[in-house]
């Protein structure tokens, strides 16, 4: 099984995408440009990770391509849910390619139910690309989560001293509404 939230690759649209085509109450969230985590700290109480899947696989075929990484290469996937007490605010898949698990000596491969942002956003070399938007119907998640909406997510590509990872996340209605 590649992913614990979708039963399909979900399909992104290219980053150039019109921001104006979005809806209003998303815009902050799709392009917030600090960490999210901070900003959910900010804004809701008990924030917590909790941890759907994580472990050494394929990556989905375009996480492959923005990584540059080749067809059989297997990377460290792992998914959580961001909760505010027990409502769920945004799902998460981040890839990391093992050139940059090496590189921070496998300690992104443990964080637990520590967020990944509290690493990234502290790195004094941390770079980010905006890498898409995606739209997914209720069909593409998996029999897990009772999604009775089509969620808007972000993908971005993170680089930490030239090496890169690749964080999705998807921004549930109980965040924006």
């Amino acid at each position: 099984m590649k992913s614990r939230l979708f039963q399909f690759e979900p399909k992104w649209i290219t980053p150039y995408f019109q921001r104006k085509n979005l809806p209003l109450e998303l815009q902050s969230w799709l392009y917030e440009s600090t960490s999210l985590t901070q900003r959910l700290r900010n804004q809701f109480e008990n924030v917590h990770i909790q941890v759907l899947f994580e472990k050494r696989q394929t990556p989905f075929l375009t996480e492959k391509k923005i990584l540059n990484l080749p067809e059989s290469q297997y990377a460290w996937v792992r998914e959580v849910i961001l909760l505010s007490n027990q409502t769920p605010l945004i799902l998460a898949r981040t890839v990391i390619p093992n050139k940059t698990l090496k590189m921070t000596h496998e300690n992104l491969a443990q964080l637990g139910s520590r967020p990944l942002g509290e690493i990234l956003f502290s790195a004094p070399s941390l770079k980010r690309e905006f890498a898409g938007i995606s739209q997914i119907p209720t069909d593409f998640w998996t029999k897990k989560f009772e999604i009775s909406t089509a969620l808007w997510g972000r993908r971005t590509k993170y680089s930490i001293c030239n090496q890169s990872l690749l964080v999705s996340e998807f921004f549930l209605p109980s965040l924006y509404l």
